[in-house]
């Protein structure tokens, strides 16, 4: 274990590459150094937050009041490989994430190639139920084991405990909630009350993906959505799109470091809104209309996608802030501003070089506002917001 007297600016630790120091920092490299620093924290009423690649994070200028600790565990195993039950394999919540969706498509492992390029790590996967293009990572997950912050003990979830869905899970909803009798001390923040130690997934044979659930990728790949692909093919167009949107992380897949700051994100800022279908035709009538699909595949006999919920739809954050008047590159005060939209995106906020948290938050601000005024829609923040707030 690292612990380091003079703390890094969470700047160095985040993709956005904003944000003022904490209080402590300590780098993990084992379970029991992870879980004995976040009991000391706890016992000591300190502040926590674990990060791990620090792609889903916007922190305070001010930094963090507290202690940060970095998940630095690599690392996954095939517990088992069958033809009947195919392939079991848990990483720890450090491991980086694309590399373990690189060995599962070189593997033969199916169920995360369309999660390519995301950046981040294991443990930050099931908390928010990460997807992309059509998949997301509740297909494929097994069980969750988690340290219970409350309990002072493991706990182990499996895949249909976690309340998964868009974007979302019991772990991420434990940072939200409001104290009961069951937790009084909820809401857990910015980390949540369970944190994740490993991950569990498990994922059919083969060679050909899981069905393509995204019109984009299906046009790229030149199959038709609900279809399968050869995965290694899916995994280069995947990483194909995201490039040519800024979505990759920076100094990786061909980027040197600094060079493009379409890089310098959080990702996509703001999930797509789900809706009441019978609200649907609020929306104009050239607004994209997704179909909501349950986290969970809707059958366990073969790769499926979930089942379509008739009663919501989802729309695009990136088009309705499009069509709101912000387009590719806008910044608060115009061609001078250090925080934009990214010019190959409308959904990633980007730091042009010198940003601060708080010119991202302005800009963040500005474009709530616009798809509000403009739509009625409130558009959800998809980072962890830390010391800040829109």
């Amino acid at each position: 274990m690292s612990i380091s007297t003079v703390a890094p600016a969470l700047a160095e630790l985040t993709t956005l590459r904003v944000g003022g120091p904490a209080d402590a920092y300590v780098e993990a490299t084992t379970e029991a150094e992870l879980i004995d620093t976040i009991r000391a924290a706890d016992d000591a009423g300190q502040p926590l937050l674990v990060v791990g690649g620090g792609s889903n994070l916007l922190v305070s200028d001010e930094g963090f009041g507290g202690v940060v600790v970095r998940d630095m565990r690599t690392g996954f195993v095939l517990d088992s490989k069958d033809t009947c039950g195919g392939a079991s394999v848990s990483a720890v919540g450090g491991q980086d994430w694309d590399e373990l969706v690189a060995a599962s498509v070189e593997k033969g492992w199916v169920g995360l190639e369309a999660l390519s390029g995301i950046p981040g790590t294991v443990g930050a996967a099931p908390v928010q139920n990460i997807g992309a293009y059509g998949q997301e990572v509740a297909g494929a997950l097994s069980t969750v084991r988690t340290w219970d912050r409350l309990k002072g003990r493991v706990r182990t979830f499996a895949v249909g405990e976690l309340g998964l869905g868009y974007r979302t899970s019991v772990l991420k909803r434990s940072m939200r909630g409001a104290p009961t009798e069951a937790d009084p001390q909820a809401p857990w923040y910015p980390t949540p009350r369970y944190v994740v130690l490993d991950v569990s997934f498990q994922m059919r044979l083969g060679t050909l993906s899981a069905p393509v659930g995204y019109g984009e990728l299906a046009r790229r790949l030149d199959v038709e959505v609900g279809t399968r692909a050869p995965s290694a093919e899916l995994r280069a167009a995947v990483l194909e799109l995201r490039g040519g949107k800024g979505m990759l992380q920076d100094g990786r897949f061909g980027s040197a470091p600094g060079a493009d700051h379409d890089r310098w994100s959080a990702g996509s800022f703001f999930t797509n809104p789900i809706l009441p279908a019978d609200e649907a035709g609020l929306l104009p009538h050239d607004a994209p209309r997704y179909p909501v699909r349950s986290a969970l595949p809707a059958t366990t006999t073969g790769p499926s996608l979930g089942a379509v919920d008739q009663s919501l739809i989802k729309t695009s954050a990136a088009w309705l802030i499009d069509h709101a008047g912000f387009a590719k590159g806008f910044g608060v005060a115009g061609p001078s501003s250090l925080a934009t939209l990214s010019t190959k995106h409308t959904l990633a906020l980007t730091n042009r070089g010198g940003a601060t948290a708080d010119d991202v938050v302005a800009l963040a601000r500005v474009l709530r506002d616009g798809v509000l005024d403009a739509f009625g829609i409130e558009l959800e923040p998809e980072p962890v917001l830390v010391g800040v707030s829109l």
